[in-house]
């Protein structure tokens, strides 16, 4: 619950406020234009309320036990068992690479410095 998110990926809001992640389909900008040329380079993730809700207050400074209070004050006992249900969003983006954390960056860093 210390650990702080980051975001990997760009996104963009609508006017209703939900988020839609912009992944690129190859992490190499190069390979990217050669593979895809005129194409399409990115996926569109579209989040649901609750996922928007989070992506949002991901900010590389506030951690998940706060992200999950400010998630519980906008919706409340819906979102209830809130730890468990953003966890488990935050795993899930961070297996997909679409996170990570500032305290495993710092120790990549430690390590290659």
């Amino acid at each position: 619950m210390d650990a702080t998110p980051i975001r990997n990926c760009d996104y963009e809001t609508n006017e209703a406020g939900m988020a839609t992640l912009i992944i690129p389909k190859f992490k190499n900008k190069k390979f990217n234009d050669f593979m895809l040329g005129p194409r399409k380079r990115y996926f569109r993730l579209a989040l649901e309320e609750l996922g928007s809700a989070v992506w949002l207050q991901i900010d590389s400074h506030t951690n998940v036990a706060n992200i999950c209070t400010k998630v519980y004050e906008t919706f409340g006992e819906k979102i209830m068992p809130v730890e468990e249900r953003v966890t488990k969003f935050l795993t899930t983006l961070y297996e997909s690479r679409y996170i990570t954390f500032a305290e495993i960056e710092n120790e990549s860093e430690k390590i290659s410095g």
